[in-house]
């Protein structure tokens, strides 16, 4: 038995300069959030991430990219899903304080 809490597979749209933090940080968490972006909000639909990434992100910076990592699923039943849509169109919204370390991967960012 190895005592490994159960985790949550979460996808994150980003683009270029936040990538390029996470990368900094060796894949292993999020960058602090800026203040005009007090909520960090992971997404639970591979394909909604896509979306994002592709409508929002390419059109503000350039390029989007989609992440996938795994989170404690215990911290994240805190927070209720979000629907922002459709039925797949699922998100949480984490407050900036509990990130990025505890809302972050306990596995590398992908």
């Amino acid at each position: 038995m190895t005592g490994r809490r159960p985790t949550t597979t979460l996808w994150r749209p980003t683009g270029p300069k936040e990538l390029d933090l996470v990368r900094e940080l060796k894949w292993r968490a999020w960058p602090p959030r800026l203040p005009e972006q007090p909520i960090f909000y992971p997404v639970l639909d591979e394909d909604y991430a896509v979306k994002i990434a592709r409508d929002w992100n390419v059109k503000h910076d350039g390029a989007g990219f989609v992440t996938r990592f795994e989170a404690d699923s215990e911290f994240l039943s805190r927070y209720p899903v979000q629907r922002a849509g459709g039925r797949t169109i699922l998100e949480l919204w984490v407050p900036a304080g509990d990130t990025p370390r505890r809302a972050g991967p306990p596995g590398a960012v992908r």
